[in-house]
């Protein structure tokens, strides 16, 4: 399973939070928050959704790239983010 292409849905809330990662359909228990300077606005925190599973391969992958801001729980989120 490839890191490299999230899903571009971002699910709703509670069990409808689903894991990024392609093929992917288990619930996401973590929110990799990342931003490109290149692209959007300092204050812009984008979200990929993450299950256990896919936690660390998400995260590695906009951490190479120098993207990654933190790791939270789902919980964490904020109107903010997204």
């Amino acid at each position: 399973m490839s890191a490299a292409e999230p899903s571009a849905d971002l699910p709703g809330t509670g069990d409808d939070r689903v894991c990024s990662a392609k093929g992917c359909r288990a619930t996401a228990r973590h929110a990799v928050v990342w931003n490109n300077p290149k692209l959007h606005t300092a204050a812009r925190r984008k979200v990929w959704l993450a299950c256990d599973e896919h936690r660390t391969s998400l995260a590695d992958f906009v951490a190479l790239r120098g993207f990654l801001i933190e790791v939270v729980p789902v919980e964490q989120l904020t109107d903010a983010d997204g």
